[in-house]
């Protein structure tokens, strides 16, 4: 685990608190020495402040997604206004929790995306077979590669294809958030699962307009 926090009292608190909860952690207080923590030594979940001395934690949490990191990312920040969680979630954070913090919330957040990413389920639809314990996404038995939320937004869709899921229901099922409304987070992913996953003129997940989407049967 990597936290990325410039406050130097509260990075030696979280990284006690986790230690002692079991975690093996490295801390930084600068944006571009995570980054290349993350090239270097991928952690298994990155803790990331927003406001950092060198460059702020959304471009790093932006960066490490371009670098095709995809395990969880939390972001940490004393800001709270919806906009500025929107902000941190379309950058491709997975959670976001705002200082002051419980360390028992913490903990039971990165509890439950790790618990996201170990269920245990076979999901098959059409060309696209989905195994949630591996996390593996074949496409005619060709391996495809997915980012973390890529793999939760599709899985989610394909617990239930032909079902239709609005914007709130799969913000909430896959990000875990209320819906903010106004976001284009989910268009998005979507975009980006189309292009991996669709053959010309198939596309696996439909839009229903004015609605939200669904998986094509």
């Amino acid at each position: 685990m990597l936290v990325v926090e410039d406050d130097p009292s509260l990075s030696s608190l979280i990284e006690i608190e986790l230690t002692e909860a079991g975690y093996a952690v490295s801390s930084t207080g600068l944006g571009r020495a995570a980054i290349e923590a993350v090239r270097t030594h991928p952690p298994g979940i990155v803790l990331l402040d927003v406001r950092l001395p060198d460059i702020d934690g959304l471009t790093v949490c932006r960066q490490i997604r371009r670098d095709g990191y995809d395990a969880p990312v939390i972001m940490l920040t004393a800001l709270n206004r919806v906009g500025d969680r929107v902000i941190g979630l379309d950058s491709g954070a997975d959670d976001y929790i705002a200082k002051p913090f419980a360390v028992e919330e913490l903990l039971a957040r990165m509890r439950a995306l790790t618990r996201r990413t170990a269920e245990t389920t076979a999901l098959a639809c059409g060309r696209v077979r989905v195994d949630t314990t591996t996390r593996e996404v074949l496409v005619d038995d060709r391996a495809i590669d997915l980012s973390i939320r890529e793999f939760d937004l599709l899985a989610f869709l394909m617990t239930t294809p032909s079902r239709v899921f609005t914007r709130q229901q799969i913000y909430e099922g896959v990000w875990g958030h209320s819906y903010p409304g106004r976001t284009k987070a989910i268009d998005f992913v979507v975009s980006a699962l189309r292009k991996k996953l669709d053959a010309p003129g198939d596309s696996l997940i439909r839009t229903v307009r004015g609605i939200g989407y669904t998986i094509r049967k």
